[in-house]
């Protein structure tokens, strides 16, 4: 029988790996004041566990203005106590231990530096921190190699087996690198062999402080996709370099905080970069590692096996489901927890100054406390309401041992997950409903589907506890001409139960506003295939295929009465649904009221003045309201109850699953 290629052994500098399974470096903001925490110690061991090959913490910081106080600290030897704990902790579970080591450069903020601004090579203002960032005296430049140099010494000290230098995302040596950041006239500015000077002599000297027998890694990107910044084949040499400096192994990532290709998202295909690490892999002798929107077995064993990569890095893929390498190793594949790339708990919680979570596994950074704890009295329960609240909070509460029954009205679970899964680019919210099922078939909870719950039922079934799921509905706004026929809810546009007109006016340009647009705006345009062909075949020119490929048939405008559309997305997809809108050419009127609806469009007032937009179909996309209609049935009949989801207040996926998860937990 053929191996697994995903877990066969790999050697790093001299550290061989039981499989090609990394744990790339993330910011949990888990750390206080730079210290190791034992939040962060606990989320790390239970990845540990679960039987990926090495886990890469960090960054840590090298000096005092490279990071923030929830940054791992490696800058003075007061932070060797905890990184020994946590590199014991890692290691003690099976996996290896490597800290990740960066400066931020211009990405840092004054607010966290005690005013200082945050240094550069060149005075280049960032449009992340919509700061200027002071230019590095050329004295300077010294003293951040060194501490690059003294913060791998005090890793090796504590117990990791290796080190990572970040070199990419737009950090400070990516900043030397790309022209775009880096105009200096002296020996560290210019032609591509100085600009690469600064990340080569940290290179040399990580290496000489930490000895040739300790594995070092690097991260560096494999396109920047930043506009008149440094490209593939500058990168391509800068990692042939980097080689010969002493590095064992490249990590090889995309982009930079700034750059306007979307990185992250859900809509990115899964593995899709993974070409850029082929590429660098071509051209290097060491193990080469590919990341990004790699959240599947799969899709890792294909590209080992395609030979794109050595070695994958699933980060989020890991955060949502640490048993993932354990399951796939075990042949349980059908039972992974599949990260979504929805961002909400891991990249938007960092905006907010929180620690990582996860919309699909509400045990993120709590994974001591919400450990499962089998009951010592078993109750009956019933939940009512198959949607993400419902199916967390049967899991949760069938985790525990209790008998759990699940009641939904319609004949397929997910409830509102389907919905936020129509529109382009967001199937994997559809499957993350197949998920949850299948996390309550093998927890074997009963599921009644077409079932509505009323007086009799509870009465007859007397359920001991009852946690109400039943979600909410949409609003119907108080507009004249409400009622006409060509009005309809975004919510049956997204279900696929409306066929809409050419000419379609949205009111409310919230997340379900916007997702509609969408969903509209790609009627008519080329799908992947097609454009293939027709590309491969030279059959249009490049301009047109574009074209072609973002503008479709509909006429689509969103009117909302806010200055913004999109306020309910998290700051990590906002940006890039409104880049889609746009790109589709959908026609936006902010700060817009609309007066009424009429036979042929809707009338609105805009600056003070009344205008008329023509439209065969009028969406209403303005709002969700709780539907809980047994409340008051339930507290007749004296059953403990509780309230989750949009039956409670209508919010987002990730407030259904915590609160389903939190209530299931609850039932005692």
């Amino acid at each position: 029988m053929q191996s697994d290629q995903l877990f066969e052994p790999i050697i790093i500098g001299n550290l061989r790996l039981k499989n090609r399974i990394l744990m790339p470096a993330m910011h949990m903001n888990m750390c206080r004041k730079f210290a190791v925490t034992d939040q962060l110690i606990n989320f790390y061991i239970e990845r540990a566990r679960g039987g990926v090959a090495m886990i890469n913490v960090g960054y840590a910081t090298v000096d005092e203005l490279s990071g923030l106080p929830g940054n791992i600290g490696a800058h003075q030897d007061e932070f060797i106590p905890g990184l020994t704990k946590l590199a014991t902790a890692i290691k003690g579970e099976g996996a290896a231990a490597c800290v990740q080591l960066n400066h931020a450069g211009r990405y840092n903020f004054s607010f966290f530096l005690g005013g200082k601004k945050p240094v550069a090579p060149s005075p280049i203002p960032s449009r992340m921190t919509k700061e200027t960032p002071r230019e590095l005296e050329l004295d300077e430049i010294p003293e951040i190699i060194q501490s690059f140099a003294d913060a791998a010494r005090r890793v090796k000290t504590a117990g990791f087996d290796a080190v990572e230098i970040l070199a990419g995302t737009g950090y400070l040596i990516s900043e030397f690198l790309s022209p775009l950041t880096n105009q200096r006239q002296d020996q560290y500015g210019g032609c591509l062999e100085n600009r690469m000077r600064f990340g080569l002599e940290i290179i040399r000297a990580v290496k000489a402080a930490t000895g040739g027998d300790f594995p070092l890694l690097v991260r560096i990107n494999g396109n920047d996709f930043m506009p008149n910044g440094i490209g593939r084949e500058e990168l391509k040499a800068f990692a042939v370099q980097l080689v010969k400096a002493g590095a064992d192994a490249l990590s090889i990532n995309v982009g930079w905080h700034e750059a306007l290709v979307p990185q992250i998202v859900t809509k990115v295909p899964r593995g899709v970069f993974a070409y850029l690490a082929r590429d660098i892999r071509k051209e290097v002798n060491v193990p080469v590692i590919a990341g990004h929107r790699i959240n599947d077995p799969d899709v890792a064993r294909n590209l080992i096996g395609e030979g794109f990569c050595d070695m994958v890095a699933m980060g989020r893929s890991l955060i949502t489901d640490p048993e993932m390498p354990n399951k796939a190793r075990e042949n349980r594949e059908n039972k992974i927890i599949h990260c979504i790339a929805c961002g909400q708990g891991c990249f938007d919680n960092l905006f907010k100054l929180k620690s990582v979570e996860c919309l699909c596994n509400p045990r993120v950074g709590k994974e001591v406390e919400t450990r499962v704890k089998m009951t010592d009295l078993p109750r009956k329960v019933m939940v009512v309401g198959g949607g993400a609240a419902g199916m967390s909070a049967a899991i949760a509460a069938a985790e525990q041992g209790h008998q759990v029954i699940l009641h939904e009205q319609t004949w397929t679970l997910g409830g509102q997950l389907h919905l936020a899964g129509a529109s382009p680019g967001r199937k994997e919210f559809l499957g993350l409903a197949s998920d949850l099922q299948q996390q309550l078939e093998d927890l074997e909870v009963q599921i009644v589907l077409n079932s509505t719950v009323d007086a009799q039922l509870l009465a007859e079934q007397k359920p001991e506890a009852l946690i109400l799921a039943t979600g909410g509905m949409p609003i119907m706004p108080t507009i004249s001409g409400v009622d006409l026929p060509h009005v309809v809810q975004a919510w049956d546009v997204l279900a696929g139960k409306i066929t809409t007109g050419q000419r379609v006016a949205i009111i409310g340009g919230g997340a379900v506003g916007v997702e509609t647009a969408l969903l509209l705006s790609e009627q008519g345009t080329l799908s992947g295939e097609e454009l293939k062909f027709l590309l491969v075949n030279q059959a249009e020119t490049a301009e047109e295929l574009y074209r072609l490929a973002t503008i479709g048939n509909k006429q689509v405008t969103l009117i909302e009465m806010i200055d913004k559309l999109g306020t309910n997305f998290g700051k990590s997809t906002r940006w890039s649904m409104l880049l889609d809108a746009k790109r589709a050419a959908i026609d936006t009127c902010t700060e817009t009221k609309v007066l009424e609806i009429i036979p042929s469009g809707v009338i609105i007032e805009q600056s003070g003045e009344r205008q008329e937009i023509v439209a065969d179909t009028i969406i209403l996309a303005v709002g969700t309201k709780a539907q809980n209609p047994l409340q008051k049935v339930v507290a007749e009949q004296r059953i403990p109850c509780q309230v989750v989801g949009d039956a409670q207040q209508p919010a987002m996926v990730f407030d259904a699953i915590h609160q389903g998860f939190v209530a299931g937990r609850n039932v005692l």
